[in-house]
C-alpha cells in the first residue's frame, strides 16, 4: 500500500507565496511521474504541474512562471513552490503519483487526501 500525504496548505493573501509538500510512504519499487492537481468548487480537477522521475516538467497554463514543481527522489517527496498567488488559485490541491509496486513496468495511480489553499484578495 502507498500513502501520499500533503502538507503546507492554508490561507494566504493575493501576491503571497506558499510551499506544498507531498510525502510518499509504504511499500513500492519506484515512483515515476508525480504531479499536483487542483479542484475549485464547481470545477473539474485540473493539472497544476507534473514532474517525471527523469526531471521533465509540465505546467498548467495558468500557473506557468508562478509555480515551480520539484522532487527529492531519495526522500520520495515532491514540492510545489507557489508565488504570486491569485484568488483564482483557491482550490483543494491534490498530490498524485504513478507508482511501480514491483520490477515490472505496471504503474498504479495514487492520490493524496488534498490540502486546501485559500487566496484572499
Amino acid at each position: 500500500q502507498v500513502q501520499l500525504v500533503e502538507s503546507g496548505g492554508g490561507l494566504v493573501q493575493a501576491g503571497g507565496s506558499l510551499r506544498l509538500s507531498c510525502a510518499a510512504s509504504g511499500s513500492f519499487f519506484a515512483i515515476n511521474t508525480m504531479g499536483w492537481y487542483r479542484q475549485a468548487p464547481g470545477n473539474q480537477r485540473e493539472l497544476v504541474a507534473s514532474l517525471t522521475r527523469g526531471g521533465s516538467t509540465n505546467y498548467g497554463y495558468s500557473v506557468k512562471g508562478r509555480f515551480t514543481i520539484s522532487r527529492d527522489n531519495a526522500k520520495n517527496t515532491m514540492y510545489l513552490q507557489m508565488s504570486s498567488l491569485r484568488p483564482e488559485d483557491t482550490a483543494v490541491y491534490y498530490c498524485n503519483a504513478l507508482v511501480r509496486l514491483g520490477p515490472d513496468h505496471v504503474e498504479y495511480d495514487y492520490w493524496g487526501q488534498g490540502t486546501h489553499i485559500t487566496v484572499s484578495s
